[in-house]
């Protein structure tokens, strides 16, 4: 028996259709890429943590960035590339506030040696104005 035209075409419609939906889920079972450029930005963000003076002034915020840099890298190692991404990204923000916390510390005894000169000075004109 001969197969009509429009038959042929459906069959070839379903085809392309069963074809392109097998490669969408192909697609979407695939793992996601390692986060390359995040994991790099975090031990860039550590490093800079580290010269602002982390480790003297901030050291539990520096300590918990790379305990996040740690954790991400083992979530790499797990193939669990989100969650890798998530504290990687975890990491970077918490070095941040490491060396943002550092500039701050140091800002405030900046400040504080600076009050201490004006008071001393301060004390220093007093004693010569009570000289003269």
């Amino acid at each position: 028996m001969p197969v009509s035209r429009s038959s042929r075409k459906d069959r070839i419609s379903v085809a392309a259709s069963l074809a392109g939906v097998m490669l969408l889920v192909a697609g979407c079972a695939s793992a996601p890429m390692a986060p390359t450029a995040s994991l790099g930005d975090a031990k860039s963000a550590i490093r800079a943590a580290e010269k602002e003076g982390a480790r003297q002034y901030a050291v539990a915020d520096l300590d918990q960035a790379q305990q996040k840099l740690i954790m991400a890298d083992r979530a790499v190692a797990a193939e669990k590339m989100l969650l890798a991404e998530r504290f990687a990204r975890e990491s970077i923000v918490t070095a941040e506030l490491a060396a943002a916390r550092s500039e701050a510390t140091k800002a405030e005894a900046i400040n504080e040696e600076m009050r201490r000169s004006a008071t001393a000075l301060a004390e220093e004109m007093r004693r010569a104005g009570d000289q003269q």
